[in-house]
Protein backbone atom coordinates (compact mmCIF):
# COMPACT_ATOMS: atom_id res chain seq x y z
CA UNK A 1 0.00 0.00 0.00
CA UNK A 2 2.59 2.76 0.93
CA UNK A 3 4.46 1.29 -2.65
CA UNK A 4 1.35 2.29 -4.16
CA UNK A 5 1.01 5.67 -2.17
CA UNK A 6 4.71 6.89 -3.06
CA UNK A 7 4.29 5.65 -6.48
CA UNK A 8 1.08 7.95 -7.23
CA UNK A 9 2.97 10.52 -5.40
CA UNK A 10 6.12 10.19 -7.35
CA UNK A 11 3.63 10.40 -10.68
CA UNK A 12 1.71 13.93 -9.39
CA UNK A 13 5.07 15.37 -8.46
CA UNK A 14 6.11 14.52 -12.06
CA UNK A 15 2.91 15.81 -13.83
CA UNK A 16 4.23 19.00 -12.59
CA UNK A 17 7.70 19.02 -13.21
CA UNK A 18 7.85 20.25 -9.27
CA UNK A 19 12.06 20.42 -9.52
CA UNK A 20 10.60 23.58 -12.12
CA UNK A 21 9.14 25.49 -9.13
CA UNK A 22 12.83 26.77 -8.85
CA UNK A 23 12.16 29.21 -11.19
CA UNK A 24 9.15 31.53 -9.68
CA UNK A 25 9.81 30.27 -6.23
CA UNK A 26 12.75 32.10 -5.55
CA UNK A 27 11.32 35.33 -6.85
CA UNK A 28 8.74 34.85 -4.54
CA UNK A 29 10.49 34.75 -1.83
CA UNK A 30 12.29 38.03 -2.94
CA UNK A 31 9.18 39.89 -3.21
CA UNK A 32 8.49 38.55 0.63
CA UNK A 33 11.47 39.27 1.99
CA UNK A 34 11.93 42.81 0.29
CA UNK A 35 8.36 43.51 1.43
CA UNK A 36 8.98 42.59 5.39
CA UNK A 37 12.50 44.62 5.08
CA UNK A 38 11.70 47.55 3.44
CA UNK A 39 8.01 48.17 5.77
CA UNK A 40 9.90 47.25 8.96
CA UNK A 41 7.38 44.46 9.22
CA UNK A 42 8.53 41.71 11.51
CA UNK A 43 8.40 37.98 10.17
CA UNK A 44 5.33 35.82 10.23
CA UNK A 45 5.90 32.24 9.79
CA UNK A 46 1.86 31.77 8.92
CA UNK A 47 1.92 34.17 6.39
CA UNK A 48 5.18 32.64 4.55
CA UNK A 49 3.80 29.43 4.86
CA UNK A 50 0.83 30.64 3.37
CA UNK A 51 2.84 32.55 0.85
CA UNK A 52 4.56 29.32 -0.44
CA UNK A 53 1.40 27.14 0.04
CA UNK A 54 0.06 29.76 -2.59
CA UNK A 55 2.98 29.25 -5.23
CA UNK A 56 2.97 24.94 -4.30
CA UNK A 57 -0.79 25.12 -5.41
CA UNK A 58 -0.98 27.70 -8.14
CA UNK A 59 1.85 25.59 -10.22
CA UNK A 60 0.69 22.40 -9.63
CA UNK A 61 -2.89 23.87 -11.13
CA UNK A 62 -0.95 25.60 -14.06
CA UNK A 63 0.85 22.52 -14.65
CA UNK A 64 -1.61 20.07 -14.02
CA UNK A 65 -4.08 22.08 -16.43
CA UNK A 66 -1.55 22.43 -19.50
CA UNK A 67 -1.14 18.68 -19.04
CA UNK A 68 -4.77 18.18 -19.37
CA UNK A 69 -5.57 20.17 -21.72
CA UNK A 70 -2.46 19.04 -23.95
CA UNK A 71 -2.75 15.62 -23.75
CA UNK A 72 -3.91 14.60 -27.20
CA UNK A 73 -0.96 16.49 -28.74
CA UNK A 74 1.47 14.90 -26.26
CA UNK A 75 0.44 10.77 -27.04
CA UNK A 76 1.09 12.69 -31.20
CA UNK A 77 4.63 14.14 -29.88
CA UNK A 78 7.49 12.02 -29.34
CA UNK A 79 9.43 14.15 -26.99
CA UNK A 80 6.14 14.36 -24.93
CA UNK A 81 4.51 11.01 -25.55
CA UNK A 82 5.59 9.02 -22.22
CA UNK A 83 3.95 11.88 -20.00
CA UNK A 84 2.15 10.75 -17.32
CA UNK A 85 -1.20 10.96 -19.09
CA UNK A 86 -0.35 9.66 -22.72
CA UNK A 87 1.44 7.04 -20.80
CA UNK A 88 -1.76 6.12 -18.63
CA UNK A 89 -0.26 6.64 -15.22
CA UNK A 90 -2.90 9.60 -14.41
CA UNK A 91 -6.31 9.06 -15.82
CA UNK A 92 -7.44 12.51 -17.60
CA UNK A 93 -10.49 13.05 -14.76
CA UNK A 94 -7.90 12.50 -11.90
CA UNK A 95 -5.52 15.03 -13.76
CA UNK A 96 -8.85 17.81 -13.88
CA UNK A 97 -9.67 16.80 -10.11
CA UNK A 98 -5.92 17.52 -9.27
CA UNK A 99 -6.52 20.79 -11.04
CA UNK A 100 -9.29 21.65 -9.69
CA UNK A 101 -8.13 21.10 -5.82
CA UNK A 102 -5.17 22.94 -6.40
CA UNK A 103 -7.16 26.24 -7.69
CA UNK A 104 -9.68 25.74 -4.85
CA UNK A 105 -6.77 25.76 -2.02
CA UNK A 106 -4.83 28.42 -3.66
CA UNK A 107 -8.24 30.47 -3.15
CA UNK A 108 -8.99 29.20 0.17
CA UNK A 109 -5.06 30.31 1.03
CA UNK A 110 -5.33 33.92 -0.40
CA UNK A 111 -8.49 34.51 1.94
CA UNK A 112 -6.15 33.63 5.22
CA UNK A 113 -3.63 36.37 3.91
CA UNK A 114 -5.50 39.18 2.99
CA UNK A 115 -8.61 40.54 1.18
CA UNK A 116 -6.67 41.88 -1.67
CA UNK A 117 -4.50 38.62 -2.62
CA UNK A 118 -8.47 36.76 -2.36
CA UNK A 119 -9.89 39.43 -4.66
CA UNK A 120 -7.16 39.16 -7.57
CA UNK A 121 -6.78 35.11 -6.85
CA UNK A 122 -8.90 34.42 -9.76
CA UNK A 123 -7.26 36.73 -11.84
CA UNK A 124 -4.13 34.83 -11.38
CA UNK A 125 -5.86 31.39 -12.29
CA UNK A 126 -7.17 32.97 -15.37
CA UNK A 127 -3.95 33.86 -16.41
CA UNK A 128 -1.87 30.84 -15.12
CA UNK A 129 -4.36 28.18 -16.74
CA UNK A 130 -4.92 30.01 -19.99
CA UNK A 131 -1.74 30.30 -20.78
CA UNK A 132 -2.46 26.60 -22.05
CA UNK A 133 -4.95 27.26 -24.76
CA UNK A 134 -2.44 30.09 -26.53
CA UNK A 135 -0.86 28.13 -28.41
CA UNK A 136 -3.51 27.05 -30.62
CA UNK A 137 -4.05 30.71 -31.48
CA UNK A 138 -0.99 32.95 -30.53
CA UNK A 139 3.05 32.52 -30.92
CA UNK A 140 3.50 35.22 -28.01
CA UNK A 141 2.17 32.15 -25.77
CA UNK A 142 5.89 32.63 -24.41
CA UNK A 143 5.03 36.16 -23.18
CA UNK A 144 1.51 34.67 -21.41
CA UNK A 145 3.71 32.16 -19.57
CA UNK A 146 6.28 34.86 -18.22
CA UNK A 147 3.21 36.72 -17.24
CA UNK A 148 1.71 33.80 -15.43
CA UNK A 149 5.53 33.20 -13.65
CA UNK A 150 6.34 36.79 -13.32
CA UNK A 151 2.54 37.04 -10.83
CA UNK A 152 4.95 35.44 -8.00
CA UNK A 153 7.32 38.15 -6.25
CA UNK A 154 4.50 40.96 -6.36
CA UNK A 155 2.24 38.74 -5.24
CA UNK A 156 4.41 37.60 -2.26
CA UNK A 157 4.58 41.42 -1.95
CA UNK A 158 1.20 42.06 -1.63
CA UNK A 159 0.80 39.24 0.84
CA UNK A 160 3.14 41.28 3.29
CA UNK A 161 1.65 44.83 2.39
CA UNK A 162 -1.61 44.90 1.18
CA UNK A 163 -0.66 47.45 -1.40
CA UNK A 164 1.63 47.62 -4.91
CA UNK A 165 4.93 49.07 -5.06
CA UNK A 166 7.88 49.99 -7.69
CA UNK A 167 10.50 47.67 -6.72
CA UNK A 168 8.15 44.49 -6.23
CA UNK A 169 6.87 45.40 -9.95
CA UNK A 170 10.31 45.59 -11.46
CA UNK A 171 11.00 42.58 -9.73
CA UNK A 172 8.20 40.94 -11.84
CA UNK A 173 9.26 42.36 -15.36
CA UNK A 174 11.96 40.73 -14.53
CA UNK A 175 10.62 36.81 -14.15
CA UNK A 176 8.74 38.25 -17.47
CA UNK A 177 11.56 38.70 -19.23
CA UNK A 178 13.53 35.90 -18.40
CA UNK A 179 11.22 33.05 -18.56
CA UNK A 180 9.66 34.37 -22.22
CA UNK A 181 12.85 34.05 -23.18
CA UNK A 182 14.14 31.15 -22.02
CA UNK A 183 11.19 29.02 -22.98
CA UNK A 184 11.91 30.35 -26.34
CA UNK A 185 14.58 28.37 -26.36
CA UNK A 186 12.74 25.36 -24.75
CA UNK A 187 9.90 25.77 -27.55
CA UNK A 188 13.11 25.09 -30.08
CA UNK A 189 12.47 21.22 -29.21
CA UNK A 190 9.33 21.16 -30.68
CA UNK A 191 9.36 23.38 -34.38
CA UNK A 192 8.24 20.26 -36.82
CA UNK A 193 5.38 18.88 -34.59
CA UNK A 194 4.46 22.80 -34.01
CA UNK A 195 4.27 23.13 -37.95
CA UNK A 196 2.29 20.26 -38.68
CA UNK A 197 -0.29 20.56 -35.90
CA UNK A 198 -0.46 24.38 -36.83
CA UNK A 199 0.24 24.86 -33.35
CA UNK A 200 1.67 28.56 -32.65
CA UNK A 201 4.99 29.45 -31.05
CA UNK A 202 7.88 32.13 -31.97
CA UNK A 203 10.18 28.91 -33.19
CA UNK A 204 7.76 27.16 -35.41
CA UNK A 205 6.70 30.93 -37.20
CA UNK A 206 10.07 32.69 -37.05
CA UNK A 207 12.52 29.76 -37.27
CA UNK A 208 15.53 29.06 -34.84
CA UNK A 209 17.72 32.36 -35.69
CA UNK A 210 15.20 34.86 -34.90
CA UNK A 211 13.76 33.32 -32.27
CA UNK A 212 17.26 32.78 -30.33
CA UNK A 213 18.02 36.69 -31.31
CA UNK A 214 14.24 37.55 -30.05
CA UNK A 215 15.47 35.64 -26.98
CA UNK A 216 18.46 37.06 -26.78
CA UNK A 217 16.87 40.60 -26.53
CA UNK A 218 14.36 39.59 -23.79
CA UNK A 219 17.30 38.55 -21.64
CA UNK A 220 18.97 41.86 -22.14
CA UNK A 221 15.99 43.53 -20.90
CA UNK A 222 16.10 41.14 -17.93
CA UNK A 223 19.83 41.91 -17.21
CA UNK A 224 18.93 45.83 -17.68
CA UNK A 225 16.03 45.36 -14.44
CA UNK A 226 18.62 43.27 -12.50
CA UNK A 227 20.71 46.39 -12.96
CA UNK A 228 18.06 49.35 -12.49
CA UNK A 229 16.90 47.75 -9.49
CA UNK A 230 20.36 47.57 -7.86
CA UNK A 231 20.74 51.43 -8.70
CA UNK A 232 17.00 52.05 -7.26
CA UNK A 233 17.42 49.79 -3.64
CA UNK A 234 21.43 50.85 -3.20
CA UNK A 235 21.92 47.63 -2.90
CA UNK A 236 25.04 45.89 -1.25
CA UNK A 237 27.78 43.81 -3.02
CA UNK A 238 25.70 40.61 -1.67
CA UNK A 239 23.10 41.82 -4.32
CA UNK A 240 25.85 42.78 -7.54
CA UNK A 241 27.53 39.42 -6.69
CA UNK A 242 24.30 37.49 -7.30
CA UNK A 243 23.51 39.79 -10.28
CA UNK A 244 26.53 39.22 -11.92
CA UNK A 245 26.29 35.49 -11.61
CA UNK A 246 22.71 35.71 -12.72
CA UNK A 247 23.47 37.50 -15.84
CA UNK A 248 26.63 35.26 -16.57
CA UNK A 249 24.26 32.28 -16.15
CA UNK A 250 21.77 34.04 -18.36
CA UNK A 251 24.03 34.51 -21.58
CA UNK A 252 25.96 31.60 -20.82
CA UNK A 253 22.64 29.32 -22.10
CA UNK A 254 22.92 31.44 -25.45
CA UNK A 255 26.31 29.75 -26.17
CA UNK A 256 24.99 26.59 -25.21
CA UNK A 257 21.79 26.47 -28.15
CA UNK A 258 22.45 26.77 -31.69
CA UNK A 259 20.12 27.27 -34.51
CA UNK A 260 21.52 24.10 -35.43
CA UNK A 261 22.67 22.31 -32.60
CA UNK A 262 19.62 21.76 -29.85
CA UNK A 263 21.44 18.89 -28.23
CA UNK A 264 22.19 21.12 -24.82
CA UNK A 265 18.29 22.80 -24.63
CA UNK A 266 17.89 21.30 -21.85
CA UNK A 267 20.63 21.93 -19.99
CA UNK A 268 20.33 25.67 -20.94
CA UNK A 269 16.72 25.61 -19.67
CA UNK A 270 16.46 23.78 -16.98
CA UNK A 271 20.05 23.49 -15.58
CA UNK A 272 21.27 27.25 -15.95
CA UNK A 273 18.06 28.96 -15.01
CA UNK A 274 17.09 26.67 -11.70
CA UNK A 275 20.85 27.94 -10.26
CA UNK A 276 20.56 31.30 -11.56
CA UNK A 277 17.25 31.51 -9.41
CA UNK A 278 18.33 30.28 -6.68
CA UNK A 279 21.58 31.94 -5.96
CA UNK A 280 20.51 35.04 -7.08
CA UNK A 281 17.65 35.28 -4.34
CA UNK A 282 20.22 33.92 -1.90
CA UNK A 283 22.24 36.74 -2.47
CA UNK A 284 19.42 39.35 -2.89
CA UNK A 285 17.88 38.32 0.11
CA UNK A 286 21.09 37.96 2.08
CA UNK A 287 21.51 41.81 0.87
CA UNK A 288 17.84 42.63 2.31
CA UNK A 289 18.60 41.09 5.44
CA UNK A 290 21.52 42.66 6.17
CA UNK A 291 20.81 46.04 5.34
CA UNK A 292 17.42 46.28 7.09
Amino acid sequence: MFKNITGKTSNYLSLVKFSHTMFALPFALIGYFYAITSLNASFDYKLFLLVLLCMVFARNAAMGFNRFIDRAFDEKNPRTKDREIPANKIKPQAALWFVIINSVLFITATYFINLLCFFLSPVALVVILGYSYTKRFTFICHLILGLGLSLSPIGAYLAVSGKFALVPVLFSLIVFFWVSGFDIIYAMQDIDFDKSLNLKSIPSVFGEKNSLLFSSILHVFTSSLVLLIGYLITASWFYWGGAVIFIALLFYQHRLVKPNDLSKVNLAFATTNGIGSVVFAAFVIADFLLNK
